[in-house]
């Protein structure tokens, strides 16, 4: 263990380590020494002087034994091991790269948590817009915003795609974003997709009374995403999607904080399954789709909800609430009275696949006021059509703000789409 006068200086990395007969302190020791100065024992006593500033030190080593609880079934450890900043530039690449690069590939260790150092968190905006920013450019603060997906994008002309994107206007949506998969292609280039959309939008409008944010995948080569932005805003882009994992969380940080792409991102978790679901390797749900979204710059952050068709744990989408809701990610509780002055902005959650209206009771319940409920076959595959599919959403959300069971809203209100919708698809509990 150390002892750290100034953890200002230090960003904290906490490992979880599974073995059954592994010497956890010479583990830690090995991290600590190997992923900082490489050696430490072999070097003479005057050059330990002038590398000590670049030395990684272990902050603390919890061992945890099979049967001490219900939950506990093989031995394990959570390490925390402090890096100076000295050894790293503030971007996230280079900080991932120290913290988790080749020691990633050492045995059966995730990468589990992270607090960054005041330096480092003071590089970082975070989101420019953040969960209120969002509210405010629709003019919605007094209920969860409502989020539809396009499906069957590949292949359509503009046409298609207005004629989507219309319908689901109608039926009462917030915010429509592409498909993950629609990248820049000759029947829909991004600027007249753009242009399209907008228009659709402006004609619900008339009828609905409702701004919606469209947001617009933003793909390309990396170099030229900035002037694929520009073209898209100039179109009359509102919101961008961005695939984060595949092209790195400081891409998202450059086109994020650049004056002149002033309009929210919206996180895509695509590639998130090579980093998040296993127990004994990569980096928990928490860290790559919470704390380095929102550091990064992600206004509103998709990932796999507890209750639809690709399924997430509750706990961790409860720590990803809390990444993105709640928590600030500086070392200050390391310290005693130490304050990290940069706030960041919160993110939107966005709990999504397989999202029906019978489930909107539990995403309120789990994620309360300031969450997006985000539906695409749940829309699309109403019995009375898209725009009836988008209203049963509105008031299933209508029903479960006020402590109303939906059947008995359905009811009570005559509401045929919502309950067509629970007929369909039933409700959860």
């Amino acid at each position: 263990m150390t002892n750290i006068s100034n953890w200002s200086d230090y960003c904290v990395a906490t490992y979880r380590c599974y073995d059954a007969k592994a010497d956890f302190h010479k583990k830690a020791l090995g991290i600590a020494v190997g992923m900082t100065v490489g050696s430490w024992t072999d070097l003479p006593e005057t050059k330990k002087q002038s590398m000590q500033k670049h030395l990684g030190h272990i902050v603390s080593i919890e061992v945890h034994e099979p049967g001490e609880s219900p939950e506990v079934t093989e031995r394990y450890a959570d390490i925390r091991i402090a890096y100076p900043d000295v050894n790293f530039t503030s971007e996230l690449s280079a900080l991932l790269i120290t913290i988790f690069g080749k020691v990633s590939m050492d045995g059966k260790l995730k990468l589990i948590d992270v607090h960054f150092s005041e330096r480092f968190y003071q590089a970082f905006q975070g989101p420019k817009f953040g969960l209120d920013g969002v509210r405010d450019l629709l003019g919605v603060h007094d209920r969860p915003l409502f989020m539809s997906i396009f499906k069957s994008v590949i292949g359509h002309d503009l046409a298609g795609l207005r004629e989507q994107f219309l319908a689901m206007s109608l039926g009462g949506v917030d915010l429509i974003k592409d498909d993950e998969i629609l990248f820049e292609n000759p029947l829909t280039p991004i600027d007249k997709r753009v242009a399209i959309c907008r228009e659709a939008a402006e004609e619900a409008k008339q009828t609905t009374g409702q701004n919606i944010l469209y947001a617009v995948n933003l793909t390309g080569p990396t170099f030229k995403l900035r002037e694929q932005a520009k073209k898209a805003i100039d179109a009359g882009a509102t919101a961008f999607l961005f695939n984060v994992l595949a092209y790195g969380f400081d891409v998202l940080h450059e086109l994020s904080s650049d004056p002149e792409i002033n309009v929210p991102f919206m996180a895509h978790p695509a590639m998130a399954g090579c980093f998040y679901p296993s127990q004994y390797h990569g980096i928990s749900a928490n860290v790559v789709l919470g704390k380095l979204m929102r550091l990064a710059g992600a206004d509103i952050v998709l990932f796999p909800s507890p209750y639809g068709s690709v399924v997430m744990p509750r706990e961790e989408n409860m720590a990803i609430k809390h990444a993105l809701l709640t928590q600030d990610f500086a070392v200050d509780y390391l310290s005693e009275g130490a304050d990290a002055t940069n706030k960041l902005k919160r993110s939107f959650a966005v709990p999504s696949a397989g999202i029906h209206p019978g489930l909107v009771p539990l995403i309120l319940r789990d994620f309360g006021h300031d969450v997006i409920v985000n539906a695409g076959g749940g829309i699309f595959g109403h019995p009375m059509g898209t725009v009836a599919g988008g209203q049963a959403f509105r008031q299933a959300i209508s029903a479960s703000q006020n402590g109303i069971d939906l059947q008995s809203y359905a009811s009570s209100n005559g509401c045929a789409e919502l309950q067509s919708a629970i007929d369909t698809w039933g409700v959860r509990s």
